[in-house]
C-alpha cells in the first residue's frame, strides 16, 4: 500500500492535509487518492474547527454551514443578520462576529453530534477575533478514527 500527504482542497478549505492516505496510479499514470469514510473525515474537520482555540476563518464558517446543510439565508436568519453579512464573512471581507461564532460552534456540536467536550462558556472563550493560519493535518491512517491536529506528527 502506498501512502503520502494529500492536500485536501475539495472540502473548501485551503489548509487541510491528510497524512497516510492511500494512493495508486491509474492506467494513464495519474495519481489517484482513496478517501474512505468521507463523513467521518468531515466530522473530524468540523470538530477541529469547533474546538480550535482561535477565531474562525470565512472558509471554516462556510465549511460548517454547508456541513449543517444550511443556506446563507438560513444561517443569517438564525444569527439575526443579513444574508449579505454571511456572504462577507465567508469571503473574508469582514471578521465574523464573536457571538455569532459561538452560536455556530454550539450549533455544529448539536447538529453534527460532536462530542461536547467543552462548556458553552469555554466555547465562547474560544471564539476570538484572530484566526490561526497553520495547516490542519488529519491522520488518515485509520479512516474509522480520523484525528486532526495543527501540529505535524514526528
Amino acid at each position: 500500500m502506498n501512502t503520502e500527504m494529500y492536500h485536501y482542497t475539495e472540502c473548501g478549505l485551503d489548509d487541510v492535509w491528510i497524512a497516510g492516505i492511500e494512493f495508486h496510479c491509474d492506467a494513464a499514470g495519474k495519481t489517484v487518492y482513496r478517501i474512505p469514510n468521507l463523513p467521518g473525515l468531515h466530522r473530524e474537520i468540523a470538530r477541529s474547527i469547533v474546538y480550535e482555540s482561535s477565531g474562525m476563518t470565512g472558509q471554516e464558517h462556510r465549511f460548517l454551514r454547508t456541513e449543517l446543510g444550511m443556506t446563507q439565508q438560513e444561517m443569517a436568519s438564525l444569527l439575526h443578520v443579513e444574508a449579505l453579512t454571511i456572504s462577507r464573512w465567508e469571503r473574508g471581507e469582514n471578521p465574523i462576529d464573536q457571538n455569532a461564532m459561538t452560536i455556530i460552534r454550539m450549533l455544529a456540536v448539536e447538529k453534527l453530534e460532536l462530542e461536547q467536550k467543552e462548556s458553552v462558556e469555554k466555547i465562547s472563550k474560544l471564539s476570538v477575533s484572530v484566526a490561526r493560519t497553520d495547516p490542519l493535518i488529519v491522520d488518515g491512517s485509520n479512516p474509522d478514527q480520523y484525528k486532526a491536529s495543527r501540529k505535524i506528527a514526528a
